[in-house]
């Protein structure tokens, strides 16, 4: 059952902060599930009698289920926010979350493509066999492009491309938008795509979004997750793949050959600069020819 509370925040986040419904229901869902186990560990009274210990013992159940180090600090960074709301509303004298700290950990370097491997991918994404290889191909170009999020692309429209200079609009997270040039490739696919294939998909349909399924319907998320996994699965490669991994390889890609972070910042749409240096990593190409060429004795 939903508290005052909870219902008084979701208008808050909904309102105020303007956060789109998935982020909105993630906060939820992570306020959900601390309630349900503080009910299932003792019984839950109300919000403004947790506890830090409380707090720990919860912690220490997340580290015990495995989960992502990163699903883990969003939890908590969700419910140090929404504590953050109650004491703001006398809900709450004090935040129990203030004084947590995750555990450490080694830094986990992105998932990425090397150039190769990407080509592998696009050598398939252009076999003309699937009569929707124009889609296929346009959408891979596109997240590489731009390093696009997977719910940016699915929310794409005609109006947010403009050809003339090789330039979309993106609609970001928090209600930011942002410009990111694309180059060729990306323009003659997804020209192709628009006046062709999407056309005649389309036909029945009145709405604006690029990219579509197999009939004329707006793609979703985890429509274009399947897509690129049939790419991967009719390829030479192994391992798996997911939309964010292009998102990673366009941020990859532009550091290693000399793109400043300030840039990549602003076209991935990251707030924070800290954010955008997990790509300041190099590959293992860069590490070699880098070793090659200025160490003394590297070579005869």
């Amino acid at each position: 059952m939903t508290t005052r509370e909870e219902q008084l925040y979701h208008d808050y986040l909904e309102s105020e902060r303007q956060y789109s419904p998935q982020t909105l229901k993630a906060y939820l869902t992570d306020i959900a599930e601390f309630k349900n186990y503080l009910h299932e560990s003792g019984g839950f009274t109300k919000f403004g009698e947790v506890q830090t210990l409380d707090v720990r013992v919860y912690l220490n159940d997340l580290y015990e289920k495995k989960l992502a180090r990163t699903t883990i600090s969003r939890k908590i960074s969700s419910l140090r926010m929404f504590y953050q709301f109650l004491i703001t509303n006398q809900f709450a004298i004090d935040n129990p979350f203030d004084s947590i700290s995750l555990k450490k950990h080694q830094n986990q370097l992105p998932d990425f493509f090397y150039e190769d491997e990407l080509h592998e991918l696009f050598d398939v994404a252009y076999n003309h066999e699937d009569y929707l290889w124009e889609r296929n191909a346009a959408l891979l170009e596109f997240l590489y492009a731009t390093g696009i999020r997977v719910a940016e692309i699915a929310g794409l429209t005609l109006s947010q491309l403009d050809f003339s200079q090789r330039l979309v609009l993106i609609h970001g997270k928090g209600n930011k938008d942002r410009y990111v040039p694309f180059g060729h490739f990306a323009e003659n696919i997804m020209k192709e795509y628009i006046t062709d294939l999407r056309a005649s998909l389309t036909v029945n349909q009145e709405h604006e979004y690029v990219f579509v399924n197999h009939r004329g319907e707006p793609i979703t998320p985890a429509g274009i997750t399947y897509i690129l996994n049939q790419l991967m699965q009719r390829s030479a490669l192994t391992g798996k793949i997911h939309p964010h991994m292009l998102r990673h390889t366009f941020a990859t890609h532009l550091i290693n050959r000399g793109a400043d972070m300030r840039t990549v910042q602003e076209l991935l749409g990251h707030v924070n600069l800290s954010t955008t240096q997990m790509y300041t990593h190099v590959t293992r190409e860069s590490l070699q020819k880098n070793y090659q060429n200025f160490f003394p004795r590297a070579n005869k």
